[in-house]
C-alpha cells in the first residue's frame, strides 16, 4: 500500500474510532495485553536479531539499553495495556459545563485529535505504548521506528494488528519503515493531524523543518539537579538513582549543581566515583551542553541558588529540573524562575515519566508547550470542542 493510501485509510479509521464504545476500546487493549505475553518468546527472538545487528554496528550503550526487550519489559508492556484500559474514559467526556442565564447549556467535550504520526528511534516498546494510547484516546496512529529495531517493531505491530483486527477499523494502527516513507508522510497534512518525533536532535530538527502538520517535539533531556545548602533529604541516594538507575534515558540526571556550603559535597562526589560514573569536574561549556546518556555527569559548584538558576536557564532543554532544599522561598523561586515540563522537589528526576505520574504510559515527554508540555498520555492526545444545547434559542 502506498503511503498516501495508508494515510487515507488512517483518516477513515479515525472517524470510526471516535464513535467506538469504551467497551470496544477495552476489548482491544485487553487482547493486546494477553497476546504480548502469549507471544513473548517470539518477540524476544526478533529483538535478539536487532541486538546482534546493533552490536555489529557499534551502537552506543544508551541505544542498546533502549533497544533491549526482556521478559520483564514485555510483562510491563502487557500490564501497561491493562492500566491504560482501566483508566477513566477520555473520549466524549464533558470536562466543563455551565448554563447561561437564558437556559442555553454550554459544554466542553474531549475528542480525539484524529490521526497521529509518530517517528521514533531505537525503542521498540514505543510501538505498544503508541498503539495503546491511540486506542484509548480514539486516534488512529502511524508509527515509524528506526531500522535498528525493525525486527522487534514488525513483530510487535503484527501482534497488535492480529489482536485487534476483529474489533478496530482497518488502518487504526499502521507501521512504516523507510526514510523515503518519512519524507512522504511529512507532506500529508490533509490526512495527518499531528506529528510526534521522539529521538535525537537530528531527527527532531529534520521533522520540524519538513513537516507540513503541527509538531510536538519530544527532544533531549538535559536534566539538572541542584542541592541547596539546607538539603535535609538523602541527596546521595537521590543523585545515584537519578544518574545510575538507567543512564541512557531522557529523565536521567546529566548535570549536578552543588551549593558550596552543603556539607556532604565530597561524600556525593565520592559516591558517584565508586558507582563508576565519569565525572566532568570542573566541566566545560561543551560538557554542560551535553546530554550524556551514559555513566557520565557534569558537576558545578555554586555560591547560591540564584547562580544555580542562571546556569540552568542557560543550558536547560526544558525537560526536567530538580531541587533538593528545605527553604520554601528557595523552592518557590526555583519553580517560578525555570521553564521545564516538570519541576521535581526533593526527589529523583526519574519520576518525570508517564507511568510514574499516573498516565499509564506516554507517547513521550514533550519539551514544547503546544499542544502539550511534559508526558503525553491518552488525555493529552485529545482536543476539546464546544457542545451548545438550546431549546429553540436564537441570538438577539
Amino acid at each position: 500500500m502506498s503511503i498516501l493510501n495508508l494515510a487515507i485509510k488512517a483518516r477513515e479509521a479515525s472517524l470510526k474510532l471516535q464513535a467506538l464504545s469504551e467497551e470496544t476500546r477495552l476489548t482491544a487493549l485487553d487482547a493486546i495485553s494477553k497476546d504480548l505475553l502469549k507471544y513473548s518468546d517470539e518477540i524476544l527472538s526478533e529483538n535478539k536479531k536487532d541486538l546482534e545487528d546493533a552490536r555489529m554496528s557499534n551502537l552506543s550503550n544508551s541505544m542498546l539499553d533502549r533497544l533491549t526487550l526482556t521478559k520483564k519489559s514485555i510483562l510491563d508492556l502487557s500490564r501497561m495495556c491493562s492500566e491504560v484500559a482501566n483508566q477513566k474514559q477520555v473520549v466524549g467526556m464533558i470536562v466543563e459545563s455551565h448554563t447561561r442565564h437564558d437556559g442555553l447549556i454550554v459544554q466542553k467535550q474531549r475528542i480525539p485529535l484524529g490521526v497521529i504520526g509518530m517517528i521514533f528511534e531505537s525503542r521498540p516498546n514505543v510501538v505498544v505504548d503508541g498503539a495503546a494510547l491511540a486506542i484509548k484516546s480514539g486516534n488512529a496512529i502511524i508509527l515509524k521506528g528506526g531500522k535498528e529495531a525493525q525486527h522487534s517493531n514488525r513483530k510487535l505491530f503484527e501482534i497488535i494488528h492480529n489482536a485487534t483486527a476483529k474489533v478496530l477499523p482497518a488502518g487504526s494502527v499502521s507501521l512504516i519503515e523507510t526514510r523515503e516513507d518519512v519524507a512522504e508522510i511529512l507532506k500529508l497534512n490533509k490526512y495527518i493531524d499531528l506529528m510526534v518525533p521522539r529521538g535525537g536532535s537530528a531527527l527532531i530538527n529534520y521533522v520540524k523543518a519538513n513537516a507540513s502538520m503541527p509538531v510536538v517535539a519530544h527532544d533531549k533531556g538535559l536534566c539538572h539537579l541542584y542541592v541547596h545548602f539546607d538539603c535535609n533529604v538523602d541527596a546521595k541516594s537521590i543523585i545515584l538513582n537519578a544518574k545510575t538507575q538507567r543512564p541512557g534515558v531522557c529523565n536521567a540526571l546529566e548535570t549536578l549543581i552543588l551549593n558550596e556550603n552543603y556539607p556532604k559535597n565530597d561524600e556525593i562526589i565520592n559516591a558517584l566515583t565508586v558507582a563508576g560514573v565519569e565525572l566532568n569536574y570542573p566541566a566545560t561549556d561543551k560538557d554542560f551542553a551535553t546530554e550524556w546518556l551514559d555513566k557520565k555527569i557534569s558537576i558545578k559548584i555554586v555560591k547560591n541558588y540564584s547562580e544555580a538558576i542562571e546556569h540552568i536557564k542557560k543550558y536547560s532543554s526544558h525537560h526536567t529540573e530538580a531541587i533538593l532544599a528545605q527553604d520554601p522561598n528557595v523552592i518557590e523561586d526555583f519553580m517560578n524562575s525555570l521553564d521545564a515540563s516538570c519541576i521535581v522537589i526533593n526527589a529523583s528526576t526519574r519520576f518525570n515519566d508517564g507511568g510514574e505520574l499516573g498516565l499509564g504510559a506516554e507517547l513521550g515527554i514533550s519539551t514544547s508547550k503546544l499542544h502539550v508540555y511534559g508526558p503525553m498520555g491518552a488525555a493529552e492526545m485529545t482536543a476539546t470542542r464546544f457542545i451548545v444545547t438550546g431549546a429553540g434559542h436564537i441570538r438577539t
